[in-house]
């Protein structure tokens, strides 16, 4: 299938040196702080440390998504966490021990909670305030089921296509291959399901389309490692509308803005601390202002 020579495993693995790839000088098969920082705290209850990833979209689009439905409580502050060692900073390792973005910190009770991976805080923020999250118990485990599909699936999205096609110091065709097609096969999922539901989860607008959105929706909008024509996503009629009728919503289009730091400077609102900062800081307005 290539030329690369077989490769035949040791008896022990050990990390002699960085595998390569884009990621390759942070990555190591060990956790916890690398150094000293503590994490900067705004004005609002809830503080969030993310970045503009999908992960990190599905968190930020909620928040918003609230705020938009009258929930004055959701008010939050964003604080990007750049992926260049930043996630190893001892504050941020002391909300997220797994060292991966998003991570929250509620300070609305008496006693701070810190919540990590984006389904619990998509899970801890429906439930704080009431809402995408149906309470009748067959609605709710369709919401959940969904929900956790999405957070089993994305990995061979993410860590599988998305490494191997656009992040691997070189191209392999048997892991490109082998995560197109898991990659493929949940698009199909999506689309069979979304011809005879308006959301993922039924006729409700809930947390699983919000988590399923950054992922799915950007791939079949092309946004997610420019691979739209590679994987012929114009075959997926049904995931597409559903992709663009989230996208109409406001709240959608705010969220998926919030810590982005590449890209177009008029879609990245690096820092988020009131809902003015849509209209006057995002990167394309501070680099005017600079002249």
């Amino acid at each position: 299938m290539n030329d690369m020579p077989a490769y035949t495993p040791p008896k022990v693995w050990t990390w002699d040196k960085p595998s390569g790839g884009t990621f390759a000088a942070i990555n190591k098969p060990v956790s916890g702080a690398t150094h000293q920082k503590e994490l900067p705290v705004g004005k609002h209850p809830l503080q969030l440390y993310s970045l503009g990833t999908p992960n990190g979209q599905k968190v930020t689009i909620l928040l918003e998504e609230l705020l938009a439905a009258g929930h004055r409580g959701a008010e939050y502050d964003a604080w990007p966490i750049k992926l260049d060692g930043e996630q190893f900073g001892s504050g941020f390792v002391a909300v997220n021990p797994n060292s991966k973005i998003p991570a929250l910190l509620d300070r609305s009770g008496p006693t701070p909670i810190r919540i990590f991976e984006s389904g619990a805080i998509l899970v801890h923020l429906a439930e704080k305030f009431g809402a995408f999250l149906p309470t009748e118990t067959a609605a709710r485990a369709e919401t959940l089921s969904w929900l956790f599909w999405q957070m089993g699936s994305a990995p061979f999205v993410g860590g599988g296509f998305g490494h191997f096609y656009a992040y691997a110091p070189e191209k392999i065709e048997y892991a490109i291959n082998r995560y197109a097609m898991e990659t493929k096969r949940q698009m199909d999922v999506l689309d069979k399901r979304l011809a005879d539901n308006e959301f993922v989860a039924g006729s409700e607008y809930t947390i699983a389309d919000m988590a399923i959105w950054p992922w799915y929706g950007g791939m079949v909008k092309g946004w997610n490692y420019e691979a739209g024509e590679f994987l012929a996503v114009h075959e997926y009629k049904n995931l597409l509308r559903w992709a663009d009728q989230l996208y109409a919503r406001p709240p959608v289009k705010r969220g998926r803005i919030v810590n982005r730091m590449s890209g177009n400077p008029a879609q990245q609102l690096h820092e988020r601390h009131d809902a003015s900062d849509f209209d006057t800081k995002t990167q394309d307005k501070i680099l005017a202002a600079k002249g």
